[in-house]
């Protein structure tokens, strides 16, 4: 079973960065493409950004130009720096593969990190 643990949020005043990292755990699928997803409080969970195996992102509208992900392969690690936040950021933040892990028909999610972006 895989496991992710998500870290780095905060509260940050708009037009400020934060740095998220997620260590995974236990099977490891190094070839699987990773991504950062956000759930803002009454919404839907979101894809904010992937990375392939080889390192080749893709960002979704909203952060294209302000979010970078990456992600370190020996490490089993995944980052994502984020610039020039704004309320609409608030979120709590989880990684996971794309698409997501799933055990018994049933998708694996970590606890997330919460990010607030307020003044």
């Amino acid at each position: 079973q895989v496991r992710f643990v998500a870290s780095g949020g905060g509260l940050v005043q708009p037009g400020g960065s934060l740095k998220l990292s997620c260590e995974v755990s236990g099977i490891v699928l190094e070839m699987s493409k990773m991504a950062w997803f956000r759930q803002a409080p009454g919404k839907q969970r979101e894809l904010v950004a992937t990375v392939t195996w080889n390192g080749i992102p893709n960002y979704s509208v909203p952060v294209n130009g302000r979010f970078t992900i990456s992600r370190d392969g020996v490490k089993n690690t995944l980052s994502l720096e984020m610039n020039s936040l704004q309320p609409e950021d608030t979120a709590v933040y989880y990684c996971n593969y794309d698409p997501p892990a799933m055990l018994d028909g049933v998708e694996l999610w970590g606890p997330g990190t919460q990010v607030t972006v307020s003044s």
